[in-house]
């Protein structure tokens, strides 16, 4: 059975099979979703589970990210939440698929809480998880089918908890077996009017991925024909695909990138376009007449107006993050994405809705050619006067192709974490995720905890 092939690849894995550069890069993304989910602790819908789960009492074994405990599943739901609601963590680019493996980051914390595991065990299970979810991508996307990321996520929840509470080969293929037939999402999750469930849906996936993982520990199976059984992922899903896990190796982390501005993926070659070709020529927003993008298809459909639907319809932080139109004008009007660029009084503003209208996205061949390789983009801006201004980019700091270093990784942790940590707290979590293959999730834990921020 496929399935099988997975979890002795999982099972097999070892701190010793990564690069070094692996390893730097695992520490990089793991500062750097620190930073994102420390960033995010008075978002509403993560301070919402906060609530239910203080609500519901329960176990106390893993850490929630600025204080308490409870059980591994809800923590792992908790702390995904908080990786994952700014929308600002890592990306993988695949040529029909779009992932944020880091997303798993807060399951194997919560999974490896309970088993005191090590940095380098840590390291080696997240690993895994950025393997399997980053090659399922590439060969099983799911989107065109209708079908959310988070599905091929289940798998690499699943793989990497697994390896986090060191379960044997049986028991880890029977976690993926369960988490790969329960936690099928629809892409509707991204399409039309978004809700709070865009930023949610991985977390669920993660707290499902992790709650299988715990079922398989206690000695319930999973369909062993998950993948290529009837009416299992290949038949219902995918189609035929096919990777040799035994010749697999853990460097997959090394092809994802990182986020200079807080936007959705495709978008930042954008962002960053913008603000350089304002900082270059120095017109205002009140000067543009029209803005002309051309880009990549992938992005097109996703945020720019195509098949996920109208992007000039933007009510809300989820739209807003996902609708090109309106993060290129807000990188013109405030020359920066961040957080502040999604508070409701922002969205609301007159003169970015106004501006975001006159913002008009097409796809260009060339570019959906050179994707995901690259991420090109070309902006026109038109002026009143009858000035035009343009730039094309392929890619943008923090691309594979510019990889972003520790120095700017740690600028934006500082900056996301700042408001909610001291000085002396944060410069403990730089040290302890730098060289985290000499520290424990403990210990890491122990720092996140102190965290503070209103309930």
């Amino acid at each position: 059975m496929l399935v099988h092939d997975l979890a002795a690849f999982t099972r097999n894995t070892t701190f010793n099979k990564l690069s070094e550069q692996a390893v730097k890069q695992l520490e990089i993304r793991l500062l750097d979703s620190l930073g994102t989910a420390i960033g995010a602790v008075e978002g509403p819908p993560v301070k919402a589970i906060r609530k239910m789960l203080d609500d519901f009492g329960g176990s106390q074994q893993s850490t929630l990210i600025g204080g308490g405990k409870t059980t591994p599943d809800r923590a792992a739901l908790y702390n995904s939440g908080l990786v994952r609601y700014l929308d600002f963590n890592d990306s993988y680019l695949a040529k029909g698929e779009t992932c944020h493996p880091s997303d798993n980051i807060g399951s194997i914390l919560a999974a490896g809480e309970t088993t005191d595991l090590s940095g380098k065990d840590f390291l080696t299970a997240l690993a895994v998880a950025y393997q399997v979810q980053c090659r399922l991508s590439d060969e099983a996307p799911v989107r065109d089918k209708g079908f959310d990321h988070t599905t091929q996520g289940s798998y690499a929840v699943a793989a990497g908890v697994s390896k986090a509470l060191e379960l044997d080969e049986g028991k880890t293929a029977n976690a993926i077996a369960i988490a790969g037939t329960a936690l099928n999402a629809l892409r509707v999750t991204r399409t039309g009017a978004l809700s709070n469930w865009k930023g949610l849906a991985y977390p669920h996936t993660a707290f499902g991925g992790t709650h299988a993982a715990f079922l398989a520990k206690y000695g319930i199976t999973g369909p062993p024909a998950v993948l290529e059984g009837n009416k299992g992922f290949m038949d219902s899903i995918a189609g035929e695909f096919s990777i040799d896990w035994e010749t697999e190796n853990l460097e997959r982390v090394t092809d994802t990138i990182i986020k200079k501005y807080n936007a959705e993926i495709h978008s930042q070659s954008s962002i960053e376009g913008m603000i350089e070709l304002k900082q270059k020529h120095g017109f205002t927003a009140d000067e543009v007449d029209k803005i002309e993008i051309e880009i990549f298809d992938v992005a097109y459909h996703i945020i720019g107006g195509g098949e996920e639907g109208d992007k000039t319809i933007v009510r809300s932080k989820e739209e807003a993050d996902h609708s090109l139109q309106y993060m290129v004008s807000a990188a013109l009007l405030d020359g920066q994405v961040m957080p502040e660029q999604y508070k409701t009084s922002r969205i609301e503003a007159d003169d970015i809705q106004s501006l975001l209208q006159k913002v008009k996205v097409s796809p260009n061949q060339e570019y959906s050619d050179h994707f995901p390789d690259e991420m090109p983009t070309k902006l026109t801006v038109h002026l009143k006067s009858g000035k035009t201004h343009s730039i094309e980019k392929r890619d943008y700091e923090g691309f594979h192709t510019r990889p972003m270093s520790w120095d700017t990784v740690i600028q934006k942790f500082e900056g996301l974490a700042e408001p909610f940590t001291t000085k002396k707290l944060r410069q403990q979590v730089i040290d302890t995720v730098q060289n985290f293959e000499q520290h424990s999730v403990l210990n890491l834990m122990k720092l996140l905890t102190k965290v503070k921020f209103e309930p």
